[in-house]
This record gives structure tokens, C-alpha cells and sequence, in this order.
């Protein structure tokens, strides 16, 4: 649990960071340990370790059997490939991702020349000194490590979840301590994650909509911090997955998307209705409804990318049965991803562990998809400049975009329906925030930030003091 001891501290770190345009020296402040004078270092102190969980993308997929690269890959397959190869197969009978050919095996550091992970794992290693600790290997001293949580981003997130429990078994048993807690550092989509593990485990509570809370995995987490983590979706991901997520100079298609159940749960969650008209209207529609989908004639439900299905198929029956398959899977996965979204904000009476944010808010952020009538057919439109015969008297940046790092809006990263931080917090939006801290800083290069570095290092190393001490210095 995290007490609010750490927010002034906090606040002046940040404040201290980079207003004069030095950047502080994190391993004069974190690798070294000065004590007050005659205080004698305790050896028998443990080092928290720290689990790194990345978001949607943040890990490498290979071949099982060929242990070829398949995600990210080669610089040519980042600006070439079709990534039809990334789609997972689907079970006909459960309409669950049936076993796929690919497996996660590391962490996308970089590729093509960005960094994405690269940056975290050498401040934890250069500046905050700790080690990296390979699950399996037992832990014989007091020093400090960090683990590397690496999954299968396409996959549904309770299953994410429950590879999670499994990492920290095994980092108990590796430290003989079945007591063991352990801090979490989570980016992105993997906040999502955690999130659903501190509150149900390994529990999958998405089979219907009653979402009875056991706190599992929040009585084995000490810290969490959640960075640019969507806590109420993305509208930027509900745009990539009408039009393909553009890597390169291609794009992952619509249908390759619709077979990941992790994409659906990103999608905005239903107390923010991100669908507005040309006037600036909230639309009455239901984002998690098939109908919706299909009505709007959206992703697997265009007539161009039926088309480009079917047509990969030599069998017009053949054609005809994915496409069938992939409309059931999709009802079913909207579906679960609707339960998703409300299983992390419905209200918790006993919260255990409380959350640090820290986020982007400097970049205009998707916030709103427009839908236009044009010659009697509906259009969607997701950037102002779209809009072909606008209300004059409406603002369509101010309309359709919210500050935020570029993919996450503010609102969504404090779970809250409102820019307006003066406005209540929706009853069914339970958040347990400790504090935030703020950045000017794109989603994808959170981690280079020097200011998100320096609080990283003060929040997982700074100590609570004892209630009893506490007490005493009133």
C-alpha cells in the first residue's frame, strides 16, 4: 500500500526536475545510500523487487517451432509485411483464440531505431542499481532486482492476469517467502492488466456482469504505478481498429485486429460516450453493441474488407464460414470487452493497494469520433479536419480532441469522464489514486522522460516509516 507520505516528496521532485533545464543526476540520488551519522545500514532490510509490464505491442512474438521473429521483425517486415501473420486462430466450438504458433519471449526493448523499453530497464539498472532477476533462479541476498513481465499482447487480459500471478509464484519461491509482495511498473495496456489482477486474480469474472471482487492480487502488490495506462479506453485504438494500426508503410488490417480480444478492451468505456454529431451532440449508440458495428459498417463489417477476406480464400464456402466465425467471435469479444472495462471501475469497498499515475497531458488526444451524414450514408469522422460541412458555430478541435500524450486522453488516464478535474468523479468510475504526476511527453516516449525516471526511482525506493514512528514525530 502506498501512503500519502510519498506526495509532497513527490511533488517537489518533480517541481526540482527540470524547470532551471538541468536534468538531475539519478544515480548520485538513488544508487548510493547515505545514512545519518552513527545510523548503521540494515543488512537484513529486503529489497522489494519490482515486476516491468509492458503495454499493447511491448513485447517480441517468434515462431514456437522456427524461432523466427515474427513481431516486431526485421526493418523490411515493419515497412512491408501484410502482419496477416499476426492474427490468432480461432477455436470454432469456444470462440476463444485457439493455440496460436507464436509465442512472447522478450521484451521489445527497441525497434526501427525507437526505444521504447531500453530506457526503463537501464534506469532501473544504471541509476537505481538494481539487478535483473531471471525467474527460476533462487535469491540468496538482500540486493535490488527488477523482472521482466513479457506476454502475449493479442490475448484476452485475464489471461495476461494470470501470467502475472504465475511470475510472482515463482518470484516467492525464488525468494523461499510465500509472504512476498512486489512492486508493479505497468505501461499502457498492461496497467489494464494489473489492474484486473489486484482486484480478481486469477479469476475470469466475464461471463456475466456480476463482478464479485477477492483483492487476490492486490494482497501480494505493495506500489503500483500505472504510466499513460488508457484507465477509461482509447479512442485512438477504437480509430486503428476501423482502419488497421499503421506500422510503417503498411498497415495491420482490421480483420488481423479483430482476432486479438486485448484490442476490444481498449475500446472507451461506456460512462464516456465518445460518439458525437456534426452539431456536437453526444449519438445515442452503444459502442459495445454488434448492431452499432455493423449498422455504421465498421472493421469486419465494411463491405472492402469482407471483400479482402473472402478473397483469400480459393473456396467461396470456405470464405463464407470465416467470415460467419469472425462475426461470432466478435460478438463474443465486444461483449467480454464491455464486462472488461466495467469490472475496473466498479465500486470496491475495501481497496488495498492505491495507484501513482503519471501520464502525458501536452499533446491534443483523440477524444471523440464524429459521425457525419453525407448523401444520406453515415461517415465517420476521427480528426476535425474530416469534417466536410461543419456547424459553424461548433469547434470541432475543441469537440474531438482532449489534452493528453497523443494516444491517451487526461480524463482517461484518472478514470474520469471529465477534462475538468472540478467536476465529480462518475459513481461507477471507482479509482483508488494515491497521486499523479504529470509529464510533457508523447505516449510512446514516457519512459525517456528524465522527469517519469527520477519520480520512478524516489517512488519504489522511498520507505514508509512505521505507524508507531509516525505517531511519535505528531
Amino acid at each position: 500500500m502506498i501512503s500519502n507520505f510519498f506526495s509532497l516528496t513527490l511533488v517537489i521532485v518533480l517541481m526540482s526536475g527540470c524547470t532551471t533545464g538541468k536534468a538531475p543526476d539519478l544515480t548520485r540520488l538513488y544508487k548510493t545510500r547515505s545514512l545519518p551519522r552513527g545510523q548503521a545500514k540494515d543488512s537484513n532490510t529486503l529489497e522489494t523487487p519490482v515486476i516491468l509490464v509492458h503495454g499493447v505491442f511491448g513485447a517480441r512474438l517468434r515462431d514456437i517451432e522456427t524461432g523466427e521473429e515474427l513481431w516486431p521483425g526485421s526493418f523490411g517486415y515493419m515497412l512491408f509485411s501484410n502482419y496477416n501473420d499476426l492474427a490468432l486462430p480461432i477455436n470454432p466450438e469456444t470462440l476463444h483464440p485457439a493455440r496460436s504458433r507464436q509465442e512472447a519471449y522478450a521484451i521489445t526493448d527497441s525497434a526501427a531505431g525507437q526505444d521504447f523499453y531500453g530506457a526503463i530497464i537501464r534506469t532501473l539498472e544504471s541509476d537505481g542499481g538494481y539487478l535483473k532477476g531471471e525467474p527460476g533462479d533462487s535469491v540468496t541476498d538482500k540486493r535490488r532486482r527488477y523482472y521482466v513481465f513479457f506476454y502475449d499482447w493479442r490475448q484476452d487480459n485475464v489471461q495476461t492476469a494470470r501470467r502475472l500471478d504465475d511470475l510472482i509464484n515463482q518470484v516467492q519461491q525464488d525468494y523461499a517467502d510465500s509472504d512476498l509482495k512486489v512492486d508493479i511498473v505497468a505501461h499502457s495496456m498492461g496497467g489494464l492488466a494489473t489492474r484486473y489482477y489486484l482486484r480478481y486474480g486469477r479469476v475470469d469474472v466475464l461471463d456475466d456482469n456480476d463482478f464479485p471482487v477477492n483483492n487476490f492480487g492486490a494482497a501480494r502488490v505493495r506500489k503500483v504505478i500505472l504510466l499513460g495506462t488508457p484507465n477509461l479506453g482509447s479512442v485512438s485504438t477504437l480509430e486503428e481498429f476501423v482502419k488497421g494500426f499503421k506500422v510503417g508503410l503498411r498497415r495491420i488490417p482490421t480483420e488481423t485486429l479483430a482476432t486479438m480480444p486485448s484490442i476490444y478492451q481498449l475500446f472507451p468505456h461506456p460512462i464516456r460516450n465518445v460518439l458525437v454529431t456534426v452539431n456536437g451532440t453526444e449519438l445515442d449508440r452503444d459502442l459495445f453493441d454488434t448492431s452499432t458495428w455493423r449498422a455504421f459498417e465498421w472493421a469486419i463489417f465494411d463491405p472492402e474488407v469482407r471483400q479482402s477476406i473472402f478473397s483469400r480464400f480459393s473456396n467461396s464456402s470456405d470464405g463464407e464460414a470465416y467470415l460467419n466465425l469472425l462475426e461470432r467471435y466478435f460478438e463474443k469479444h465486444i461483449e467480454r470487452a464491455r464486462r472488461f472495462v466495467w469490472s475496473l471501475t466498479v465500486p470496491v469497498k475495501n481497496s488495498i493497494v492505491r495507484y501513482v499515475i503519471l501520464g502525458g497531458d501536452c499533446e491534443l488526444t483523440p477524444a471523440r469520433v464524429l459521425i457525419e451524414e453525407v448523401e444520406g450514408e453515415s461517415i465517420l469522422r476521427l480528426h476535425p479536419h474530416e469534417v466536410a460541412n461543419g456547424d459553424p458555430g461548433v469547434d470541432y478541435e475543441e469537440l474531438m480532441l482532449e489534452p493528453g500524450d497523443g494516444r491517451v486522453t487526461k480524463p482517461s488516464l484518472f478514470a474520469r469522464e471529465a477534462l475538468d478535474p472540478s467536476i465529480p468523479r462518475h459513481r461507477y468510475s471507482f479509482f483508488p489514486m494515491d497521486h499523479s504526476i504529470l509529464l510533457c511527453e508523447s505516449h510512446d516516449s514516457l519512459t525517456g522522460n528524465i522527469s517519469f525516471q527520477n519520480n520512478l526511482l524516489n517512488i519504489l525506493l522511498t520507505r514508509d516509516q512505521p505507524l508507531e514512528l509516525k505517531s511519535m514525530q505528531r
